[in-house]
């Protein structure tokens, strides 16, 4: 579904990424993994178009995403198939709930009538565990763990075929990380949806990913199945998933 060949991008003199090659399967969730700093959230701007690539071809469904025009209809289409978690929520203050997360219903292509984008929402907000009664708040009157559900939902309202989720679990408590990621995982699955995360949270990796990738220094380090991590043989991987402040990622002591 989706193929980064030899990706480069620079912003001045700093390389982020130097030459990334990497295929997410259609329907499978792929985890990318790394230390800050390291371009995972630049990959994944690459893809959605936002930040063009200095070198090298990026494939959606086939499609070249360089070639697309920003504010073409073409383009409109192109993002239409996604949906987004983002890291820090990103819901609007001023709107309800129920109006963050029928967002997208309410504008563009996709734009359905007010009462109809209020049913799906209220649909949505239930499968992530929300009661209808939720979806006329506003995000400050929600806990931590409320706003991460209810930019799931926003997420998946338009029944997108590829979503990202960026760093899902940051900022929650152990027992709501793992409700989000077990609503993660069982969304995905639900769905038939390809999904690439990006995470520091080890716990996260191993509860939603079908397949993993390492990237440091601008390189994918080693990629494959999520049950062949532990044993990559790959000092980076081991490095980074052990925690250890002894190997070939540079701390700062």
């Amino acid at each position: 579904m989706i193929e980064l060949r030899d990706v480069h991008k620079s912003f001045g003199p700093k390389q982020v990424l130097r030459g990334v090659d990497l295929t997410i399967g259609r329907g499978k969730s792929m985890v990318i993994i790394g230390g800050s700093g390291t371009g995972k959230s630049v990959a994944l701007k690459c893809i959605l178009g936002l930040i063009p690539p200095d070198k090298g071809l990026i494939t959606v469904d086939g499609d070249d995403v360089t070639r697309l025009r920003q504010g073409s209809a073409e383009r409109d289409e192109f993002l239409a198939r996604f949906g987004m978690l983002f890291q820090g929520g990103a819901l609007f203050d001023s709107l309800t709930v129920w109006q963050n997360v029928a967002f997208r219903l309410l504008r563009g292509s996709l734009k359905k009538s007010k009462d109809e984008a209020r049913e799906i929402a209220i649909e949505k907000l239930r499968r992530v565990g929300l009661t209808p009664d939720v979806a006329e708040l506003f995000p400050a009157e929600l806990s931590g763990g409320m706003q991460k559900r209810v930019g799931l939902a926003r997420a998946i309202a338009a029944e997108p075929e590829i979503i990202f989720f960026d760093e899902p679990t940051t900022g929650l408590d152990p027992i709501m990380a793992g409700v989000i990621n077990e609503l993660i995982r069982e969304i995905v699955v639900e769905m038939g949806a390809t999904a690439m995360t990006i995470t520091h949270d080890m716990t996260s990796v191993r509860a939603i990913a079908d397949d993993v990738a390492m990237l440091h220094g601008g390189k994918i380090r080693w990629t494959g199945p999520v049950a062949e991590m532990d044993a990559s043989g790959d000092p980076y991987v081991t490095q980074f998933i052990s925690g250890s402040p002894e190997g070939p990622i540079e701390t700062v002591r």
